[in-house]
């Protein structure tokens, strides 16, 4: 699979920008994909070795309760990558989006 398939977006949170503080970052990545096809896809994507990945499926919320149509967000996974002392990603940066398109 293409690796800007895998890597969805990166999760851009205040929690998740506490973790970037110990070099862990979040990505919401495509579903049926493992950790080993995430770590190659961060390398070929942002140039970066990952030393860990962590995979967490999510359930889709329920919507429309207020009305009388009733649907479900779909379900999605995401990662959270521990990269090595000394490397890190900017994902605050608009340059790789237009990079990618």
């Amino acid at each position: 699979m293409i690796a800007h398939r895998i890597l969805i977006k990166p999760r851009v949170t205040e929690k998740t920008a506490n973790l970037a503080k110990e070099n862990k970052y979040v990505f919401e990545v495509a579903n049926g994909i493992n950790k080993i096809e995430v770590k190659k896809a961060l390398e070929a994507v942002y140039g970066v070795a990952a030393t860990d990945v962590n995979i967490i499926k999510m359930k889709g919320k329920k919507t429309g309760a207020m009305r009388r149509i009733f649907g479900k967000r779909k379900d999605w996974k995401k990662a959270v990558v521990t990269l090595k002392n000394g490397e890190s990603i900017d994902v605050y940066s608009t340059e790789d989006k237009k990079q990618r398109r």
